[in-house]
C-alpha cells in the first residue's frame, strides 16, 4: 500500500516540473528561463516590412547588410534569395538559397522558393527534387510542400507556360 503515495507523490511532482517548463526553469514571472534567441537584426526586421509592402528592390541591401554581419543566418539567406527572385532575377537567387539550404537542410522555406526559382528557369526536375525533399520534410503536409506542389502541377499542365511570377 506504500506503493500507491509514492506513485501518487511522483505523478503529481512531474506534473508540477512539466507545468513550470521542466528541471531548471524559473518561475519567476510564470515564464521559464531558456537560452536566449539569436537577437533580431533590425534591418532583417526592416527588410521583412519591405517584401511585405512588395518593396523587393529596397530589402535587397537591406538583406545583404544582414548576412554579411552573420554569414550563418539561414533565414535572412533565404529571404535575401526571395528578394531577388522576386525582383525579378531567379538565377541569382538560386545561389542564396543554396547557401541557406548549406546552413540549415531543413529550411521549408528555402526549399520552396528555390522550387520556384526552378520553375521560373524551366528546370522543373530540380523544382520537383525540392518538392521530394519537403514531402519528406513535413510531417504533416505543410504549407510549403503544398504551395510548390501548386506551382509544380500548374507548370506541368500548362507545359512550362505557367511559372511563378516575379513580381517586377
Amino acid at each position: 500500500m506504500q506503493t500507491r503515495p509514492r506513485v501518487l507523490i511522483c505523478g503529481l511532482l512531474t506534473l508540477t516540473l512539466l507545468a513550470a517548463g521542466g528541471p531548471g526553469a524559473s518561475m519567476a514571472n510564470d515564464t521559464p528561463t531558456m537560452a536566449p534567441s539569436r537577437a533580431e537584426d533590425p534591418d532583417y526586421g526592416a527588410a521583412t516590412r519591405a517584401i511585405k509592402s512588395g518593396s523587393y528592390a529596397a530589402a535587397i541591401p537591406l538583406l545583404e547588410g544582414v548576412v554579411q554581419r552573420d554569414a550563418t543566418n539561414a533565414d535572412a539567406q533565404n529571404m535575401l534569395g526571395y528578394a531577388i527572385r522576386k525582383n525579378g532575377d531567379p538565377a541569382k537567387a538560386i545561389p542564396i538559397y543554396q547557401k541557406a539550404l548549406a546552413i540549415d537542410p531543413k529550411h521549408r522555406g528555402a526549399h520552396e522558393y528555390i522550387g520556384e526559382a526552378y520553375l521560373m528557369l524551366d528546370d522543373i526536375s530540380k523544382a520537383k527534387e525540392h518538392l521530394k525533399a519537403l514531402d519528406k520534410l513535413c510531417f504533416l503536409p505543410c504549407s510549403e510542400y503544398r504551395d510548390l506542389k501548386k506551382e509544380v502541377e500548374a507548370y506541368e499542365k500548362s507545359g512550362g507556360k505557367v511559372k511563378p511570377q516575379a513580381s517586377r
